[in-house]
């Protein structure tokens, strides 16, 4: 969305949060409005990534549950161990 397209939205916030934002905005040399603008962008980048990551594990589990196809712990662990020690090996294979 450009600068250009931005509409304004309103929020309520009790005057205590008020207050600790106007502080924060004051310390950090920035004005109230980007501290709330940076605050939600970075909210919303956030829950979608969380949300990214839900979504891969309901896929993976629905994929386990109509193939049987797995992996032990102990196999997934050794499978990292051995890129962590920069070993670019391929996974072991899935079993039912």
């Amino acid at each position: 969305m450009t600068a250009a397209a931005s509409r304004p939205v309103s929020i309520k916030v009790d005057e205590e949060m008020k207050a600790r934002l106007n502080r924060l905005a004051e310390a950090r040399q920035r004005t109230p409005h980007w501290m709330m603008r940076e605050a939600i962008t970075q909210y919303v980048e956030r829950e979608e990534k969380r949300e990214a990551f839900r979504q891969d594990a309901l896929k993976a589990w629905e994929a386990y549950r109509a193939t049987g196809l797995h992996l032990s712990a102990a196999e997934a662990d050794a499978w990292l161990d051995q890129l962590q020690q920069g070993n670019d090996i391929d996974p072991p294979p899935c079993r039912g």
